[in-house]
């Protein structure tokens, strides 16, 4: 489990690609006073296994369905990367709660300055935006971050100068891919609400339900 707030950036050292998969190995200075072999690590919001480990760099197998789901397979060597290592429960829980499984991926479609803030606007799928709402959160890339607004085709973040400074957001291009992870607990609610057990006559528990007592 993640918060979304980036510990480092890091660099891809190196990628060996097999026919379906890839074996890529990150370096970096500040994380790496506490990793241990099996320890979980978000690399741009994906959740990753440490199987070697160095003073300053793990290496991760990336399946199939990882490179798939995510822009993990655009990584080249010397690209920068947002890192987090899982939470600790004996610290402030800063961001929200992020799981590293990437829903799916958008495409930067817009930067804008304004004063001290850049929006940016992303373009994604149906499947994903249903689960993004005007001021909720979402993981891109591994950073938490709140929806300022949203379209029926794409949804607008807006970046104060420590995210910029402190993440790889900017230094993205328009037209670049994205990972994007939604809130966890729309996705559990909506299973939850279209199961048989909860859409027969029997049931009093609806969306009318939760909203009158608050829940939504």
């Amino acid at each position: 489990m993640f918060t979304g707030i980036i510990e480092e950036v890091g660099t891809v050292l190196s990628i060996k690609k097999g026919n379906v998969s890839s074996k890529i190995t990150f370096g970096g200075r500040k994380i790496f006073n506490d990793i241990h072999l099996g320890d979980s690590i978000a690399i741009n919001g994906v959740c990753l296994t440490a199987d070697i480990l160095t003073d300053n760099s793990f290496t991760a197998d990336i399946m199939a369905e990882t490179l798939r789901r995510s822009s993990l397979g655009d990584l080249k060597v010397g690209s920068k990367v947002n890192m987090e290592r899982a939470m600790l429960c004996n610290g402030r829980f800063g961001g929200h709660i992020v799981s590293g499984h990437v829903d799916a991926t958008g495409k930067i479609i817009n930067f804008k300055r304004e004063e001290n803030a850049v929006w940016i606007t992303i373009s994604t799928d149906g499947k994903a935006l249903k689960y993004i709402v005007e001021k909720g959160s979402v993981a891109l890339d591994g950073i938490s971050l709140t929806v300022a607004s949203v379209s029926d085709t794409s949804f607008k973040v807006s970046i104060i100068p420590h995210t910029a400074s402190e993440t790889t957001l900017l230094t993205k291009f328009i037209g670049d891919n994205i990972n994007i992870e939604c809130d966890v607990i729309g996705k559990y609610v909506e299973k939850f609400l279209n199961t048989k057990e909860n859409t027969s006559n029997n049931s009093t528990l609806d969306l009318n339900f939760l909203a009158n007592n608050g829940y939504i």
